[in-house]
C-alpha cells in the first residue's frame, strides 16, 4: 500500500476543486517551499516536490480521474513513478514558474533540454485477438532527431554561437524589492545560444517530421479502454532531451457470438422445445473450438449451464474466467398437420394432467376445511 499523502491535502484543496483552484494551491505552495528561497532545508525540498506531483497529477483530467477512482497505485499501475528531481519539475512547469513569479527558475535555462512529446495511437482489436493476445505493428508520424544536423539545428559543418545579449545563461536579470528577478532571454528564448546558419533540411528546428513502424505485443486479456505505454516511442526532445512515450488505447470489435463480462464470456443457445422436454447432448462453440453440454429433461427458457475456465484470461494473473451459456427455447413455426395432430394431442395430456392436479389441490383444501 502507497505511503504517499492524499494529493488534496498536499494542496490543501477539496475533490471538488476546479483547475484555478489547484492553480493558486500550487502557487502558494511553490512560493512558500521553493529551493531558491529555502537553500539547504530538505524538509523544503521534498514539501516542494510533493506539491508538484500532487499538482502534476490534478491539474491533469486523465490523471485525475484515474486517481479519483483507484488511488496512488492506479497511478503506478499506469506507469506514473512521480518526478525524479527539481530538473524534471523545472522543465515540466516551467513556463508555470515564470507564469506565478514573473522569472525563470534558472535551473531550466541551465539544462536547456525539453522531454519530447507523448503520442496517443488508438487500435482496434479483435475479440478474438483482445482475449488470446496478439502482436501487430502500427505506423506513426513524429517528430524525430533531423539526420543532417543531429539535433542542434545548424548547417552542416557550423555550430551555435553563444548569446551576446546574455552570455549563454538563456537569463537576463533585475533587481524588484528584496528579489534578483531572472527573466527569459528575449534574444535567444533562454537557449542561451543562437543560430546563425539555419539547416535547411528542419530549418533551424533540429527536427523533422518522419515516419516509423512500431511492433506492439498486445497481452491476453485486454479490454476495451485498456492502454499500454511504449517508453522512448513518443516524440524525440530538445537539446539532448529525452524521447517522449507512445500511449496505444485498445479498442475491442463485438463478437457476433459472444459477450464479455469482464474475464467471463456469455452466449445464447437455441434448443428446440422437444430437446428441452426430453434432454439432448449438444456441441456449443468456446473460444478454442467446441464441447458437448448435456441439457437434463425438463430444461426452461433461459436456463443456465457453465463451462469454468473457458473464459477470458484476467490481465492480473492469467487466470481464465468462465462461459455462461443461456438456453433459448424455439418455438416450432411451419409445422406439418401430422406434428399439428401430435402436439394437440400432447396438449390434451398436459390439460388432463394439469386438471387431476388441480382436483387434488381442492380435495386437500376441502379435507382441511
Amino acid at each position: 500500500m502507497s505511503n504517499k499523502r492524499d494529493y488534496y491535502d498536499v494542496l490543501g484543496v477539496g475533490r471538488e476543486a476546479s483547475d484555478a483552484d489547484l492553480k493558486k494551491a500550487y502557487r502558494k505552495l511553490a512560493l512558500q517551499f521553493h529551493p531558491d528561497r529555502n537553500p539547504g532545508d530538505q524538509a523544503a525540498e521534498n514539501k516542494f516536490k510533493e506539491a508538484a506531483e500532487a499538482y502534476d497529477v490534478l491539474s491533469d483530467a486523465q490523471k485525475r480521474r484515474i486517481y479519483d477512482q483507484y488511488g496512488h497505485q492506479g497511478l503506478e499501475g499506469q506507469g506514473f513513478s512521480g518526478f525524479s528531481g527539481f530538473e524534471d519539475i523545472f522543465s515540466s512547469f516551467g513556463d508555470i514558474f515564470e507564469d506565478f513569479f514573473g522569472f525563470g527558475t534558472g535551473r531550466r535555462s541551465r539544462s536547456r533540454t525539453q522531454r519530447g512529446a507523448d503520442l496517443r495511437y488508438d487500435l482496434q482489436l479483435s475479440f478474438m485477438d483482445a482475449a488470446f493476445g496478439t502482436e501487430t505493428e502500427i505506423h506513426l508520424e513524429k517528430l524525430d532527431i533531423c539526420v543532417d544536423c543531429s539535433g542542434n539545428g545548424c548547417a552542416p559543418g557550423t555550430q551555435p554561437e553563444v548569446c551576446s545579449y546574455c552570455g549563454g545563461s538563456g537569463q537576463v536579470s533585475r533587481s524588484q524589492g528584496f528579489f534578483t528577478v531572472r527573466t527569459t532571454c528575449p534574444h535567444c528564448r533562454g537557449n542561451g545560444q543562437m543560430i546563425t546558419n539555419p539547416c535547411a533540411a528542419c530549418r533551424g528546428t533540429g527536427q523533422i517530421q518522419t515516419s516509423k513502424t512500431v511492433s506492439v505485443k498486445i497481452p491476453a486479456g485486454v479490454d476495451t479502454g485498456s492502454r499500454l505505454r511504449l517508453t522512448g516511442e513518443g516524440e524525440a526532445g530538445r537539446n539532448g532531451g529525452p524521447r517522449g512515450d507512445l500511449y496505444v488505447f485498445i479498442h475491442v470489435e463485438a463478437h457476433d457470438f459472444f459477450e464479455r463480462d469482464n474475464t467471463n464470456i456469455i452466449c445464447r443457445i437455441p434448443i428446440s422445445f422437444i430437446q428441452a422436454t426430453l434432454g439432448a447432448t449438444i456441441k456449443v462453440p468456446t473460444l478454442d473450438d467446441e464441447r458437448k453440454l448435456k441439457i437434463p429433461k425438463g430444461t426452461q427458457y433461459g436456463d443456465v449451464f457453465r463451462f469454468e475456465g473457458e473464459g477470458i484470461p484476467s490481465l492480473r494473473s492469467g487466470r481464465r474466467g468462465d462461459q455462461i451459456i443461456q438456453v433459448i427455447i424455439k418455438t416450432p413455426t411451419g409445422i406439418s398437420k401430422k406434428q399439428e395432430t401430435l402436439l394437440k394431442e400432447f396438449e390434451k395430456l398436459e390439460s388432463n394432467k394439469l386438471s387431476s392436479k388441480l382436483k387434488n389441490i381442492l380435495k386437500s383444501e376441502s379435507a382441511r376445511a
